[in-house]
């Protein structure tokens, strides 16, 4: 089990490419299935979330192991997502490694992630809604205000 002194977060830098690469591979991946391949990330529906990382409204953080550096976690979102209408809500990217999970470290991560943009008041998450990740929203304020079988919208009042 991880104590916070054991790992770090850091923002997201327009370096972090190819690591978001990673990380949207395990976000894509589920533990009760066969993995897919690798390649999938490049499908049009995937590629969106890192493809060009570094342009102006992208934005995230990543958690670190302290010694060695492994990567644990990451949350972020784009600028706008090419594909989605201009006043949709942004959709959030979260993803903490399978053996890291019920450790906090997704809380981190969100709540270092709340704190950097206090004015965010929708999002998306590509969960349902009895998620963590929902539920840990719902902590920073955040209600559904709309939903689907793979998805939902929460909402915030400034």
């Amino acid at each position: 089990m991880f104590a916070p002194a054991d790992y770090v977060l850091r923002p997201l830098t327009p370096h972090d490419e190819a690591m978001l690469w990673d990380m949207l591979y395990e976000a894509i991946s589920r533990e009760d299935e066969e993995p897919p391949p690798r390649e999938i990330v490049h499908r049009p529906e995937y590629e969106r979330f890192v493809k060009g990382w570094g342009s102006p409204g992208d934005r995230g953080f990543v958690a670190c192991e302290k010694t060695e550096e492994a990567l644990l976690g990451a949350v972020w979102l784009r600028g706008f997502l090419e594909g989605e209408p201009e006043d949709a809500p942004p959709v959030l990217a979260f993803v903490v490694r399978p053996g890291h999970r019920q450790r906090g470290i997704g809380a981190s991560l969100l709540t270092q992630f709340i704190r950097a943009n206090p004015n965010l008041d929708a999002i998306a998450l590509r969960v349902g809604a009895d998620s963590p990740a929902a539920r840990l929203m719902e902590r920073f304020g955040f209600e559904v205000a709309c939903q689907n079988d793979n998805a939902v919208v929460m909402r915030r009042q400034l």
